[in-house]
């Protein structure tokens, strides 16, 4: 190997969606040593090129998954049982500068409660965005922040079309289908932006913050693209106190799209650094569009909704 090869990148959470992503985009790359974290590690020979186990819950499995390691990318998994993201972040920003990591990337969310001044409380972006500042105050020499978007994938998973009153398939929803407020992407390509950011530390070491957005839409907007490629969809706004009684946790979706119709998903200006997250991945993410051709076939959508199940 190349010396620039030797260096090496830990993916935490290298079987999820994020970090599978992250690691096909540092394999593709080829500027780094890439060491697949899992805590069943026998279970996916070749996943990187090592393979090692890390369990966040486990510190005293992390100096061998940090141990050399020129960077570490992490994510947690908020929707896991009895997760404790703050702890589990801030055993591994222990663990990494203990093992002289150089630089750490962070898969943020918007801080929904400072955005909003504390009016909306969505708990799988504040708590992440409160891991933040232990990134920041660690002293690594480089660190970065990435921010999945709503995932292309929830149209076929957890935000699946179900079957309305009417017989036709389509979404009820506590949002004004017209209001333009989703940021969203095909949540693989997030690993193209990881990949850049770990290959270029002096342009984005610095705490930037790099949001994947391959398209910014309306929920109108959503269901004219899958609609024009010949799907039959509708979406119909529900009154948030009527939805929030639906189903269990349906209060907590209610006052993620009341966030996202006050605020937009990322919640601030994003101009710039959706410019600089694809300029450091090197390309521009793909379109809704682009991703339903592929992912979304015209064939009876219940189908392909079941043979995929959910995509947390």
């Amino acid at each position: 190997m190349s010396s620039t090869n030797d260096r090496v990148i830990a993916v935490v959470g290298a079987t999820g969606q994020q970090g599978s992503g992250v690691v096909r985009a540092l394999r593709h790359a080829g500027q780094f040593t890439v060491r697949a974290l899992s805590r069943h590690p026998g279970l996916h020979p070749g996943l990187g090129d090592e393979v090692v186990e890390a369990d966040l819950n486990r510190p005293e499995t992390l100096p061998a998954a940090f141990g050399s390691a020129h960077g570490v990318f992490l994510v947690t998994n908020f929707w896991e049982k009895d997760t404790d993201e703050g702890k589990q972040a801030a055993t591994a920003v222990r663990a990494a500068l203990d093992a002289g990591v150089k630089h750490f990337i962070w898969s943020t969310l918007p801080d929904v409660e400072a955005i909003s001044g504390g009016k909306f409380k969505v708990a799988p972006f504040t708590g992440k965005a409160k891991v933040d500042r232990i990134v920041q105050e660690a002293g690594f020499a480089y660190h970065t922040f990435v921010i999945a978007p709503f995932y292309y994938q929830n149209l076929v998973g957890v935000l699946a079309p179900q079957k309305q009153a009417n017989g036709s398939m389509g979404w009820a929803l506590p949002i004004d289908p017209e209001v333009r407020c989703i940021h969203m992407g095909d949540i693989h390509e997030l690993g193209d932006i990881v990949a850049g950011a770990f290959a270029q530390p002096d342009e984005v070491g610095h705490g930037e913050y790099l949001p994947l957005v391959g398209d910014f839409m309306s929920f109108n907007r959503i269901v004219d693209t899958l609609n024009r490629q010949g799907h039959n969809l509708s979406v119909n706004q529900v009154p948030t106190d009527v939805f929030a009684t639906l189903f269990p946790g349906a209060d907590e979706v209610a006052e993620t799209f009341s966030y996202f119709q006050a605020h937009t998903y990322l919640g601030v200006p994003s101009h710039e650094r959706v410019a600089l997250a694809n300029r450091i991945a090197g390309r521009r993410p793909s379109t809704l569009s682009t991703w339903a051709q592929v992912n979304i076939p015209l064939e009876p959508l219940e189908r392909v909704i079941s043979s995929r199940g959910t995509t947390r």
